[in-house]
């Protein structure tokens, strides 16, 4: 078993990033025992050293946020993806989905029933919600006060409101038109956490619970979905907006359980790769060429290739050189992937009006990544910790 073959350490954990497990979750693992009809909370140091941190799969995570930035600036100028130089950077959702399934079977298998339902999902939402609504707050502020923009007179203050409601509760409402009817109109990479939220359920009430063989069932139901969406849509983009919502559910469904399965079946690859030899690994699929036959190959690449790569990162060793890069990339991920978009409409309004040239456009492009980093630190340090932090020991003394 999986459990007795790694060795493990969390003795200082940092807060990791995108949609997947993190100290809260680690911390609270196990730790809720039942007495009767008391509930008591007790910390186990001994347990919380008996896991390991996958620092090159939280440093993966950060190289694809950045890689989703960088694609959503470009897509704002080519329209014809195939040429933009990362125009499969949407593909780096499949990551985290498979990444979100691997580490949320590893810290969660086994565990749930001690800790309970509530507690999980208390987890859950204190690691992931603090920046679903900053992201709601930062998109609303840039679509008031965009200083490339008219404001459309079409939305009157209620109608605001409610847009900004269901933003920050994540209830997909694809209404905004000239917004291409994201689901999330003032942070459209939300619907990305819509459906890990989904999956997160999934695994609570059923999943945790199935046999392998029963996974691997689901697995290629859903790859067969995914092959579905893949053919008709021509590509894998799909999850965002009102026509492709569904589409969003193939790409978890699958990308999760393959996640799930590289842990259940202990599918780690020792390797000595480290962080760089994986960073260029995955680039490679995030900047890919289009193909003649591109959803195919698309396909190919999530049903076979991400699951190598969380395999190979399990089974990866940051050295000392790398380490505090992987920390970083993972730590600020997150961050970045909810705090990133409103700045990106801002971009796309500029870009309308202006029409800079490819030299001014490089400048632009570069020098906005490298703020929203420093943005997304900001938010990491001042906002998503503290409160995070704040959350967790209401939670101790409830």
């Amino acid at each position: 078993m999986l459990r007795k073959k790694l060795t493990f350490h969390l003795a200082n954990p940092p807060p990791t990033a995108y949609l997947v497990s993190c100290p809260d979750d680690i911390q609270w693992a196990g730790h809720r025992m039942e007495t009767g009809t008391v509930t008591k909370i007790s910390i186990q140091p001994d347990l919380l050293k008996n896991r390991q941190h996958y620092q090159v799969l939280d440093g993966l995570r950060g190289v694809a946020a950045l890689v989703v930035v960088i694609f959503h600036f470009l897509e704002c100028v080519y329209s014809d993806y195939s040429k933009n130089f990362a125009g499969h950077g949407f593909l780096a959702v499949d990551f985290f989905f498979c990444l979100s399934g691997f580490v949320i079977a590893y810290a969660y298998d086994g565990r749930i029933d001690k800790m309970g339902l509530k507690e999980f999902f208390k987890s859950r939402l204190i690691r992931l919600h603090p920046l679903v609504i900053l992201g709601s707050v930062m998109g609303l502020l840039a679509f008031l006060f965009d200083p490339f923009a008219t404001l459309p007179n079409t939305y009157s203050f209620m109608q605001l409101a409610i847009l900004f409601l269901c933003s920050i509760l994540l209830i997909p409402y694809p209404v905004m038109t000239e917004r291409t009817f994201n689901l999330f109109g003032f942070n459209a990479p939300a619907w990305s956490l819509f459906w890990e939220y989904v999956a997160n359920i999934c695994y609570a009430l059923v999943l945790r619970k199935a046999h392998r063989g029963i996974l691997v069932a689901l697995m290629i139901a859903a790859a067969l979905a995914l092959g579905y969406a893949g053919h008709s849509a021509g590509n894998l983009m799909g999850g965002w907006g009102k026509d492709n919502f569904w589409h969003g559910g193939a790409r978890v469904a699958y990308s999760f359980l393959a996640g799930m399965l590289v842990f259940r079946f202990n599918l780690i690859i020792k390797n000595k790769l480290g962080f760089a030899g994986l960073s260029v690994l995955l680039l490679l699929s995030l900047l890919m060429p289009y193909f003649t036959h591109n959803w195919m190959v698309e396909l190919a690449v999530v049903l076979v290739y991400f699951p190598l790569l969380i395999a190979l990162g399990a089974g990866a060793v940051a050295n000392n050189g790398w380490k505090k890069i992987c920390v970083f990339s993972g730590n600020i991920s997150y961050p970045l992937y909810m705090t990133h978009y409103a700045a990106i409409w801002m971009f796309a309004n500029y870009y309308t009006a202006h029409k800079p040239d490819t030299l001014t456009l490089m400048f632009i492009v570069t020098g906005a990544t490298m703020a929203l980093i420093g943005i997304a630190y900001a938010a990491m340090k001042l906002y998503d910790i503290p409160v995070r932090k704040y959350l967790s020991s209401k939670r101790k003394m409830s």
